[in-house]
């Protein structure tokens, strides 16, 4: 199954790219995406992972809604994943 993810600010850096598409299997989890996601992609997997897993301060949504670090979320036939980093404005 063909999920894209959408990366901001730093995460897109650390990715050499805003949009990427993975393959996972039918009926996988938004963590397995993230992990295919990561797989080849080192400087991104040091930024957004840390020992307990998820880094604090990366948001991981699905279909614009906050997963809240839930990442056994199952994922459906276009479905769209979005790494953010912290936003502060003023």
């Amino acid at each position: 199954m063909h999920v894209e993810w959408k990366l901001f600010a730093d995460l897109a850096e650390h990715a050499d790219d805003r949009t990427v598409a993975v393959e996972v299997a039918s009926g996988a989890t938004v963590g397995e995406a993230l992990e295919e996601l990561l797989s080849d992609r080192p400087a991104l997997a040091d930024r957004v992972r840390t020992d307990g897993g998820l880094a604090g301060d990366v948001s991981v949504l699905k279909n614009g809604a906050d997963l809240g670090g839930d990442l056994d979320d199952e994922l459906e036939s276009g479905d769209e994943l979005a790494l953010l980093p912290p936003v502060s404005g003023g």
